[in-house]
């Protein structure tokens, strides 16, 4: 049966209360590559307890629970095979710096149901907050193959465009462990996708894949330590398209794109020069992802991350 769209965006927000605390934080780091090499200055702010920073992606596992794909299969008028689902994209809005310890409560509900025809897309919206006001917005968007076809809207086409036509301003290799789906799943997503072979077969892989918000997390931090000096701080919006799987043990090409006009800052230039990611500067960083195994296959694409 097809989802039940009227169903799905009628249904009153969900909503539950969450808690996270350093423990939570070190798990998730780890589980998106922080900590090599393990005495690195740079990565112990990701590491040690005594001096550290939260990657604001952290934001998509605070507190546990099913991630925004999974929830969004429990809301009323969705029914699927869980086996038919996608991550088809992510966006996440920090309003303030996720702190290294909390408590808040999470308000969640569909807001959008597009038919593609042969597929639906559902966006699920949750917003945080705690006793200091809005803390983050972050948005799931889920692609369920077989599930469209009830009349309605098809949903805005519009995307960032492609990356500029100039070579990157950075390029960094980022290698995934054998065993990275399998830790971080242990922040939440336990998606039998990730670890099941036979699960993977019949969803049509050929091995488990690595979670898309694995990569997500890894090229956030990957740009935050390039061209943001490790300032975790500094981010103000991240969104992505999953345009490909990543298999653990592959390696991620990551292309960076600053401003137009933008100096170099960052771990790789040694300090700062007058640019869009000058400290206190704002802008924003165009970004590809790839696959460097097969071909340079697209992992994430359309993806930006805003700075301030």
């Amino acid at each position: 049966m097809p989802i039940d769209a009227a169903g799905a965006l009628g249904a009153a927000p969900r909503v539950r209360e969450i808690a996270w605390d350093h423990k939570d934080v070190q798990l998730y780091h780890l589980g998106i590559g922080a900590g090599r090499p393990a005495t690195d200055p740079r990565e112990l702010r990701y590491t040690l307890e005594s001096r550290l920073h939260v990657l604001p992606s952290f934001a998509t596992v605070a507190g546990g629970g099913a991630p925004g794909v999974i929830a969004t299969l429990s809301a009323p008028g969705v029914d699927v095979d869980l086996a038919h689902v996608l991550h088809a994209g992510q966006r996440l809005l920090l309003h303030r710096p996720v702190p290294v310890r909390g408590r808040a409560t999470a308000t969640a509900r569909v807001v959008a149901a597009y038919d593609k025809g042969t597929a639906a897309v559902l966006v699920l919206r949750t917003e945080v907050g705690d006793a200091d006001g809005p803390l983050w917005t972050d948005e799931a968007e889920v692609f369920v193959r077989g599930e469209g076809g009830w009349g309605g809207e098809r949903g805005p086409s519009g995307r960032p465009g492609p990356p500029p036509a100039e070579p990157p301003d950075h390029v960094v290799e980022r290698a995934v462990r054998e065993d990275q789906a399998l830790l971080y799943r242990l922040s939440g997503d336990w998606n039998p996708l990730h670890a099941d072979p036979e699960f993977a077969a019949r969803a049509g892989f050929d091995r488990p894949v690595l979670h898309g918000l694995c990569t997500y997390g890894t090229t956030l931090k990957t740009v935050v330590d390039t061209l943001l000096d490790g300032d975790v701080t500094r981010v103000r919006d991240y969104r992505t398209r999953f345009a490909g799987v990543v298999y653990p043990g592959e390696t991620l090409r990551v292309r960076m794109w600053r401003p137009a006009g933008a100096g170099r800052y960052g771990a790789e230039s040694g300090g700062a020069e007058k640019g869009g990611a000058e400290r206190g500067g704002a802008g924003e960083v165009r970004v590809t992802v790839s696959a460097v195994e097969r071909d340079d296959a697209a992992v994430l694409a359309d993806t930006v991350v805003r700075y301030g």
